[in-house]
């Protein structure tokens, strides 16, 4: 399985002869990746946030690409071609499974309004090797996902887990390789010196990609 990020919390997941792309969002686009992101199998989008949702490249992107979300996203953007899943579905790709799961979009007084997020899912995509579970934008829960690989946001604020819940929650699912992601927002930017001292306390493997670089896991 190999793993390149994009800016945010954007990544392209190519195994099995398949190429996944994951929240192609807005900030730090470039015109390059236009031809990246239009050569996929299908798109996964967690929720309706610009940072994660690009309308405007995901417009033109080549009718052969099916594009997964929520009908929040849809609702939002109803000129784009969206297949609508929901937490639990299964969605199928050859022999890989991509498992919808539970998100919870932190809350503060910046989202009031339109830019509230009511809907919004993670996924676990399933190779039959490697388990990579992306969290999406949320606040930490309860639950007993399992994954090999996670790709989690860092950086708190209210709206997501901080270094210290994401530290503990890559132990709990099990993952041998933690990705932080969400990270080029100029207005709620990560503190690198804390990630490294929560994620060496509670002993959790992490790797910082910078964008447009990749990682093989076998």
């Amino acid at each position: 399985m190999k793993i390149t990020k994009y800016p945010q919390s954007c990544l392209l997941v190519e195994t099995k002869g398949k190429k996944i792309l994951i929240d192609p969002g807005t900030l730090k686009y470039k015109e390059e990746y236009f031809d990246v992101w239009n050569n996929v199998d299908i798109i996964l989008i967690t929720h309706k946030h610009p940072d994660h949702c690009n309308i405007e490249i995901l417009e033109k992107i080549s009718d052969n690409t099916k594009i997964y979300s929520t009908k929040e996203v849809q609702d939002a953007n109803q000129t784009l071609n969206v297949n609508v899943i929901k937490e639990n579905d299964i969605i199928e790709l050859d022999s890989i499974k991509v498992e919808v799961v539970h998100a919870l979009h932190g809350y503060q007084p910046l989202l009031k309004g339109a830019k509230e997020i009511n809907e919004n899912v993670g996924y676990i995509i399933d190779d039959g090797e490697n388990r990579l579970y992306t969290t999406s934008d949320t606040i930490c829960f309860k639950n007993d996902y399992k994954a090999d690989i996670l790709c989690i946001p860092v950086t708190g604020y209210g709206l997501t887990m901080s270094a210290f819940e994401a530290a503990l929650y890559s132990k709990e699912v099990g993952a041998t390789l933690t990705i932080p992601i969400h990270m080029d927002n100029p207005a709620f930017p990560p503190d690198f010196k804390f990630i490294e001292e929560m994620f060496n306390k509670y002993d959790a493997e992490y790797e910082i990609l910078e964008n447009e670089e990749s990682i093989e896991v076998e």
